[in-house]
């Protein structure tokens, strides 16, 4: 993957096209393009974090291969789109490591794409129909899995947990925890981050909507 600042020379490039701009594309810039503020765009630059929900829908707006951007990948030219791919992505949607809600509602989905080299990666072309994709918020789940990562969820593997990521609702809540089947009648609730601690719920306070098989940024 290209660095953050590579990144951001690609961005200045499209904007700079784009707009048909003759003079000189500022980082403030790339910032509106990506509806982040200049003090957050510039924290982001200088943690070398890259703002995976604020470029994909950019790429979404103007048809760009995200390929291209982030991969270097080799499109005949900026209007090359990934067309071929689409899995269902809730933007308002927000899985912590802190605490959300989840709803199916058809009208609150965007259809994001996804690179052709993903596909193998979450379980291959039949499974695509299978696969969610949400917002993560919070650190509970670093190094894994850090605030803002867009992660995968296959929604046929809920069950057989053993010590793996998966996202799940309770009473209080959307979460992604570690989850291990206790065989007691409990599920073990554990954060990659060491910060927090263990937790245990009984199986009918806990309903498994799948599998984290991914995030944006990282496959695993």
């Amino acid at each position: 993957m290209l660095i953050v600042q590579e990144i951001i020379e690609k961005l200045k490039d499209i904007i700079s096209k784009d707009n048909l701009k003759d003079g000189k594309v500022f980082d403030k810039d790339v910032a509106e393009a990506l509806n982040i503020t200049q003090a957050n765009f510039a924290t982001m630059k200088n943690r070398a974090k890259i703002p995976y929900t604020n470029i994909l829908e950019f790429c979404a707006r103007k048809k760009i291969s995200i390929n291209w951007l982030l991969y270097n990948q080799n499109p005949s030219s900026l209007v090359d789109s990934t067309d071929k791919y689409w899995i269902k992505y809730f933007p308002s949607i927000n899985v912590s490591a802190g605490g959300g809600a989840y709803d199916e509602d058809e009208d609150e989905f965007e259809s994001l794409e996804i690179p052709s080299y993903f596909i193998n990666m979450l379980g291959g072309k039949q499974n695509i129909k299978n696969i969610h994709a949400i917002n993560v918020v919070g650190d509970s789940m670093e190094p894994t899995l850090n605030s803002d990562d867009i992660i995968f969820i296959d929604k046929t593997k809920n069950s057989n947990l053993s010590n793996q990521v998966y996202a799940y609702t309770t009473k209080d809540g959307l979460f992604v925890k570690r989850l291990i089947d206790n065989k007691n009648g409990r599920i073990d609730v554990i954060s990659d981050n060491s910060s927090y601690v263990k937790q245990e719920l009984p199986y009918d306070e806990i309903s498994v909507l799948g599998k984290v098989v991914g995030s944006f940024g990282m496959i695993y």
